[in-house]
């Protein structure tokens, strides 16, 4: 991504124009209109003055309350091995220095903020850097902090931290998701490669791209409801007329090098972002690294891994947290058990077969839901399905009790599938577990499903549930495959929680 100095003006010159025409073949389009609209993008800027400030409060409270209650009210407590300094100057001076190593990595980045898990991972490495480097300070000088003080601003600290990002990101992705402080993206491509980016881009409004046009060679009308503006050299023309924020090239797009850096001069002063979009679909920033190699950007792109540290981990603890889990949650599971019985004194729990990790039957346990004979109608009801593909859904599903209804809203009836991840049959998170008669229409492709464990939640849990087509709960479960990682992992935890407390109408049924 290709940002204009800050704060310069979205205009170049017509002596600046006049020079890039004198030292390249740039088409006259190119360079004929210079001017564009005044453009809003002092939002983001704003969003990040405003994520600073949260995070000095944030750790200040975090350094505030280390001091407490490791001291008391006692003010200003001593610091073993450093003679003249107190703690109230080592919470002064920790707090300036997390909140400077959040600037070393990056953690205010404007094009990180917002969307996907970069940003939390940034700020929990400005912890640990700062944890670490103290440390060694502490080794080095002979200083002896208080473990107690370190114990409690650390982690507080870095909880608080990623908490006052998680609400910051869920004010601005509503923002986003209605239309509002969104950046305007000009598409540069073939047909069908700017139809589907226009797509990808739609799956994520949280991301802020709004897309405005289309420059396609040798096309009009629309693409996938864009308007095609005109072609690939009228691009900058285009993007001054409509006051783009970015400009983004897809791989299939016909400038070639020596045009795609032309643009790139072209746009130097305009505060226009120029961003390439490679033909990678479905592939997670994890398993991509890009290295340049004389001046050509290689992007590698890792296998997907599905054994090693990482899944012990996974195993661990999916296990440790149901556990966990059901203990806490045990007087709800009794309470639901026992509203189920005395709605129809008809058994408790529902136990069908689905296909697990590598197409291994198992018995998976929910909660009743429906009446006792549900699988007998299931024939009966195949005419108004209302789901594409193997899937069998349908809004209005008479067999449906009323207690299943409020269970089926809040997702308790999927509790008792805790000890399915017990018995390691299942894990928190994966792909949503199929049928029997699903995976017999399976595609090769959509095979892959089975090549982890099936999950309580994932990505279709979280981006639809029942309202998603076949096509795109298969596309997401294959993502998930693919690039699954822990951080991800606790990111569908925290979003399912969201989900479950506010469900809307996007919840199951």
């Amino acid at each position: 991504m290709q940002r204009g100095a800050q704060g310069r003006s979205a205009e170049v010159s017509a002596a600046t124009a006049g020079s890039l025409a004198s030292l390249f073949v740039v088409p006259e389009t190119w360079v004929s209109h210079r001017e564009a609209p005044p453009r809003a993008r002092r939002y983001l800027d704003s969003y990040l003055h405003g994520l600073r400030l949260v995070d000095l409060l944030v750790v200040t409270l975090a350094t505030a309350t280390a001091q407490l209650v490791r001291f008391g009210t006692d003010d200003r407590p001593p610091l073993t091995g450093l003679t003249g300094v107190d703690y109230l100057t080592v919470s002064v001076a920790l707090v300036l220095c997390w909140v400077a190593v959040l600037h070393l990595v990056h953690a205010y980045d404007g094009r990180l903020v917002g969307h996907g898990v970069q940003e939390y991972r940034q700020v929990f490495r400005a912890s640990m850097w700062l944890f670490a480097t103290l440390a060694i300070v502490a080794f080095a000088f002979r200083l002896d902090f208080a473990r107690g003080y370190v114990l409690v601003a650390f982690p507080l600290g870095t909880l608080l931290l990623l908490t006052g990002r998680w609400v910051a990101r869920g004010w601005l992705v509503r923002q986003r998701r209605d239309g509002r402080l969104c950046d305007k993206v000009l598409l540069v491509g073939d047909q069908d490669h700017v139809s589907s980016l226009v797509v990808a881009l739609g799956r994520t409004p949280s991301a802020g791209y709004q897309v405005v046009g289309a420059c396609v060679d040798g096309a009009t009308g629309t693409a996938n409801g864009v308007p095609v503006l005109g072609p690939e050299s009228d691009v900058l023309v285009r993007a001054m007329e409509l006051g783009v924020d970015v400009i983004a090239v897809s791989s299939s797009a016909g400038l070639g090098h020596a045009g795609l850096r032309r643009l790139g001069w072209a746009l130097e002063g305009t505060d226009i972002d120029l961003v390439v979009a490679p033909g990678l679909m479905d592939v997670a920033g994890p398993r991509v690294l890009t290295r340049p190699v004389e001046g050509l950007p290689l992007i590698h792109v890792e296998a997907p891994t599905f054994s090693g540290p990482r899944l012990v981990l996974k195993t661990v603890m999916d296990r440790a947290t149901a556990t966990i889990m059901l203990l806490l949650l045990s007087p709800v599971i009794a309470g639901v058990a026992l509203w189920i019985w005395l709605d129809d004194h008809g058994p408790v729990f529902f136990r069908q077969v689905r296909v697990g990790q590598d197409g291994r039957s198992f018995g998976m346990w929910k909660f009743r839901s429906m009446v006792v004979d549900a699988e007998k109608q299931l024939p009966s009801l195949m005419s108004v399905n209302e789901a594409a593909g193997p899937l069998f859904k349908l809004r209005s599903d008479p067999r449906v009790t009323r207690p299943g209804a409020v269970i089926r809203k809040y997702s308790l009836d999927e509790l008792p599938q805790l000890l399915n991840v017990l018995r390691g049959e299942m894990s928190l998170v994966g792909p949503r577990p199929p049928l029997p008669r699903e995976v017999a229409e399976y595609e090769a492709a959509t095979r892959r499903r089975l090549l982890v464990k099936p999950g309580m939640t994932g990505l279709w849990q979280i981006s639809g549930r029942s309202d998603l087509s076949w096509e795109e709960a298969v596309r997401l479960d294959l993502y998930y495959v693919e690039n699954w990682t822990p951080l991800l992992d606790l990111m569908i935890l925290l979003r399912t929680a969201r989900v479950v407390v506010r469900p809307d109408s996007k919840g199951a049924y």
